[in-house]
């Protein structure tokens, strides 16, 4: 026996069908799942995201951003939009900022693993390729004694308070049985006062706000070196949504063509970008985009250098940072 719907019911049915699909309708385009890479080529411009660091990402007087962060923010935006000046760069420092994550504001997060765990950002941001290892470490005087981190037994170190950083030390002299003199500072500009007037022997920070401190000089015009050995070594990512893997790849190739731009040619191997050639139709990506990308930005080695090395006023030497034929951390695919 067929049942019949009667006429009011299948009225109530319409309306709320209607009123589903106004809802569906209305809801913002970043709800769907994959459609970043569109959203990012309908919008024009690649919206990255970061914690402020010296060399890394910091905003002018102008409000300009300049860094190594900036400049692959400036890469992925040649490889999907053709243009390495179409991009929007913003600080990433509060839980307001990790509340907008996974609704479009931002298209990539250059963070460390702390920085997502802290932000609670694990379940909504895919970790991506390593960037820059930065790390905690130690700088003392350029007339010090020490040379190197081990040396420093007994004396007294600046730090922050409840930081990584103190965690790091703490760790390290413990672990070699070791005695120190902690001085904790419960605020940055006071730590690097009392170090400039030398109330503490060395103090210890990022390298890359340490390289900042030894550039500044100070109120003493202190002379420093920061000393070889890092306290820790950490990553900071280009990490993306987790809703969609096609823009995820397309972050991730981009970074692998800087890191591989460097990598010299041998009677078996090719070098540069044709080291892992990249092709990818469904990424818009065709045979040119690495050669585009690094025509743009350059290659890591050159990035680095203006921004953290060399051509830089922080003149730091690559270290970690080097590629892994140098004896460094940077490593990324090759066709073997």
């Amino acid at each position: 026996m067929i049942r019949r719907i009667s006429p009011p019911l299948i009225r109530a049915a319409a309306v709320l069908s209607c009123l589903a699909a106004v809802i569906l309708g209305a809801l913002p385009a970043t709800a769907a799942p994959g459609n970043i890479l569109n959203r990012v080529k309908a919008r024009g411009v690649v919206r990255c995201a970061a914690v402020e660091r010296p060399g890394l990402a910091e905003p002018s007087g102008d409000g300009t951003w300049h860094g190594l962060e900036v400049d692959v923010c400036r890469a992925i935006a040649t490889a999907a939009l053709g243009s390495p000046d179409r991009i929007a760069f913003r600080a990433f420092a509060t839980m307001t900022d990790a509340s907008t994550v996974g609704q479009g504001k931002d298209d990539v997060y250059f963070l460390t693993g702390s920085e997502i765990s802290d932000f609670g950002l694990a379940d909504r941001l895919l970790p991506g390729p390593t960037v820059f290892f930065e790390s905690h470490a130690v700088m003392v005087p350029a007339t010090a004694k020490e040379q190197h981190l081990d040396d420093l037994a007994g004396q007294s170190i600046c730090f922050v308070t409840g930081s990584p950083v103190s965690r790091s030390l703490y760790d390290h002299f413990a672990s070699r049985g070791s005695a120190w003199r902690n001085m904790p500072f419960a605020e940055d500009g006071e730590m690097i006062d009392a170090y400039n007037v030398q109330r503490c022997h060395a103090i210890s920070y990022e390298i890359t706000t340490l390289a900042t401190v030894r550039w500044e000089k100070g109120i003493n015009n202190l002379e420093s070196r920061i000393l070889p050995e890092p306290v820790t070594t950490f990553p900071v990512m280009a990490a993306t949504s987790t809703d969609d893997g096609r823009w995820a790849a397309l972050v991730a190739w981009t970074v692998h063509t800087l890191v591989a731009a460097e990598r010299p040619e041998s009677r078996w191997y090719p070098g540069g970008a044709a080291a892992m050639p990249v092709q990818a139709g469904r990424l818009g990506l065709d045979k040119t985009w690495q050669a585009r990308v690094i025509a743009a930005v350059g290659s890591y080695a050159d990035i680095f250098a203006r921004n953290l090395g060399e051509r830089s006023p922080l003149k730091l030497s690559r270290g970690q940072n080097a590629a892994q034929a140098d004896g460094g951390l940077l490593a990324g695919p090759f066709v073997e």
